[in-house]
């Protein structure tokens, strides 16, 4: 009776340290998953800011590009660089289509 009993306490001692060991390292992975994912929230808020700022960005150069192609803002430079001026109504000459004939 006793060579049964020193047996099983050994298969314990070694059931126990597996699961310690177990534990220990799951828990190790589960510590490791939540500091990536935390690290991982606060990459895509800092990415998130950056490109609400790049779309801002964006949008501001969209209006200046806007605003430098306007006739407004064109006729002036046209008029005082190149020295070209509107012409009037008598001054311009309205062409057709060559292939068919128009009403």
């Amino acid at each position: 009776m006793a060579k049964s009993r020193v047996g099983g306490g050994g298969a314990g001692r070694l059931r126990l340290t597996f699961v310690l060991v177990a534990f220990l390292v799951i828990s190790g992975g589960v510590i490791l998953r939540r500091t990536m994912g935390i690290s991982a929230a606060r990459e895509l808020l800092q990415l998130d800011a950056r490109r609400a700022g790049l779309v801002a960005e964006r949008l501001r150069l969209e209006g200046e590009v806007r605003q430098a192609a306007s006739r407004a803002h064109l006729q002036p430079i046209a008029e005082q660089r190149l020295q070209m001026r509107v012409p009037t109504d008598s001054q311009v000459i309205i062409l057709r289509r060559g292939g068919r004939e128009n009403p």
